[in-house]
């Protein structure tokens, strides 16, 4: 991470709006959480920052957008092809005011390494929410993760 090229960014970016793009939750066939076992169920977590892109707006105004994916999901044992048995995911989109022009550098540093604290709190209560909604078991996130891809933007 460069220090110096994230706090440009961030002296030159200031939040507009940050919102959920889509949401899913669900539970696979046959498995119901308020009445099923989970122990030793594994808890697999997604936090990805997928893509950004600089928008002008209806007033003419520049927006860095980042999109942010984040994710929970219940299966059966650690594999890839293990049997999911309950899914919370959601995707963010963090908007910033581009209140000075900033090379590319400067925006991909700034996704990667701070929209992530802006994200966060939404998707904690998200979670947290549906989870009970669900009668899913309740998941305590850490107060604050960085994206598991903060080295690299696709």
């Amino acid at each position: 991470m460069n220090k110096d090229t994230l706090q440009k960014a961030i002296e030159n970016l200031q939040i507009q709006d940050l919102y959920v793009r889509n949401v899913n939750a669900q539970c696979s066939d046959g498995f119901d959480p308020k009445y099923s076992n989970l122990d030793g169920c594994i808890i697999q977590s997604k936090h990805l920052v997928t893509k950004s892109e600089t928008i002008q707006n209806d007033d003419g105004d520049l927006l860095f957008r980042v999109f942010v994916e984040v994710g929970v999901k219940w299966v059966k044992e650690e594999s890839e092809d293990a049997d999911m048995l309950a899914l919370i995911e959601s995707e963010f989109v963090a908007e910033y005011l581009l209140k000075a022009e900033i090379g590319p550098e400067c925006l991909d540093e700034f996704a990667l390494n701070n929209v992530s604290y802006h994200v966060w709190p939404y998707w904690r209560e998200l979670l947290s929410a549906q989870c009970e909604r669900m009668r899913l078991p309740r998941i305590s996130l850490p107060m604050m993760q960085i994206a598991q891809n903060q080295d690299v933007l696709e």
